[in-house]
């Protein structure tokens, strides 16, 4: 009998354990994410970004990751743009788990796979840009709601947006050369809402996903490096 309760406990206490330990971590983040909401997230001088600053000097959270990446700055910036983040499992599983949670009909719409192209088909438009160095793309939403909608906006209707109950959202494709065959790649999403209530019902939102989302961004991070070094050098050239 002690044999018996031995053997279930290696078929299933381990994965019981980790999905107890996942949880726990999760919640945990989300506490902390849940306190700090709102307060001032100010970049390190190699972070500080003037596209975005002149687009969103002010914000409710800011997300900055970055890579070092052994490839050039433009191949790495176009394998940005053309990454297929759904290549990961566990990117499709957060994404699906949103959906579960908020009860999400499913998007019948034949999406382009690279991640500029994507975004775009979407609603995301390019707001800013820095040719061959970084490339902004914002959007307003109501990302709490179960079929979130992207509304693009020039860089000039972003900027004076100010309708209530709405957040505005920039994120970044960015590289900073660290010689001709290496760079660090770096992105940066800064969101800020329009209103008190949009401000409460973000905070909430992004208390219960976000360990998911800056999950998603580090993945994202690995793959593209992945990809950038694995094109040959010359690529661009040809």
């Amino acid at each position: 009998m002690a044999e018996c309760a031995h053997q279930r406990w290696h078929l299933f206490g381990w994965p019981i354990g980790l999905a107890g330990l996942f949880a726990a971590g999760w919640a945990s983040t989300s506490a902390a994410t849940w306190l700090r909401f709102g307060r001032d997230c100010q970049p390190t001088t190699e972070e500080a970004d003037a596209l975005l600053d002149r687009l969103m000097p002010s914000y409710d959270i800011a997300e900055r990751h970055h890579i070092r990446v052994a490839a050039p700055p433009a191949l790495t910036l176009q394998a940005a743009r053309e990454i297929d983040m759904r290549r990961s499992r566990i990117i499709r599983g957060i994404f699906a788990m949103r959906g579960w949670v908020l009860h999400s009909a499913p998007d019948e719409v034949s999406r382009p796979s690279g991640l500029v192209a994507l975004t775009t088909s979407l609603g995301w438009r390019l707001i800013a840009e820095d040719p061959g160095h970084e490339l902004v793309y914002g959007a307003v939403t109501q990302p709490w709601k179960a079929n979130v909608v992207f509304r693009g906006l020039s860089s000039e209707q972003f900027t004076q947006f100010r309708e209530p109950g709405y957040v505005k959202i920039a994120w970044t494709l960015r590289v900073d050369p660290v010689s001709a065959s290496e760079c660090i790649f770096r992105t940066e999403t800064r969101v800020v809402t329009t209103d008190a209530e949009s401000r409460r019902l973000f905070r909430g939102y992004w208390a219960r996903f976000s360990p998911g989302i800056l999950l998603i961004r580090r993945i994202m991070l690995r793959l593209l490096r992945d990809q950038a070094e694995k094109i040959p050098q010359g690529f661009l050239a040809q």
